[in-house]
């Protein structure tokens, strides 16, 4: 198993915070790392993740679960679970103020051979949140 995450505090209500991660398409203004989100971010619909990580390279995720204002997560990989990565946003409200995170897990049997092609995201996953608290704080 590789895992990423990053957390921070953001001063806004969830809804607000909501809102702006389900609008892909103004992505690229806050998260320094995105170029791009392909497809409508809503329950069951697929996605392609385009990230200056991998330029050029797109990476089809499928919005796996949705719990609006509170928690989404985004599944893709190989067929039969040869290699599989999840990535789980979730809103955690602590008075007027919400505790978000950012967490990505991959696994499977492939994960040896496919690890060491996947780029170090503890950077990118940081400036995400940190863009995402700039961006709902604005």
């Amino acid at each position: 198993m590789k895992e990423y995450k990053a957390s921070t505090t953001i001063h806004a209500p969830p809804e607000k915070i909501w809102t702006i991660l389900t609008d892909g398409a103004s992505w690229p203004q806050w998260d320094p790392s995105c170029e791009k989100l392909e497809g409508r971010i809503a329950p069951g619909e697929k996605l392609k993740a385009f990230t200056k990580l991998s330029p050029g390279r797109a990476f089809p995720v499928k919005v796996s679960e949705f719990v609006p204002n509170q928690k989404m997560t985004w599944s893709g990989g190989m067929p039969l679970g040869l290699f599989k990565g999840v990535r789980t946003f979730t809103l955690t409200p602590k008075g007027d103020k919400v505790e978000f995170t950012l967490h990505e897990v991959f696994s499977g049997p492939m994960l040896a051979l496919i690890g060491g092609s996947i780029p170090d995201m503890s950077d990118a996953f940081q400036k995400f949140v940190e863009g995402l608290k700039r961006r709902a704080e604005a």
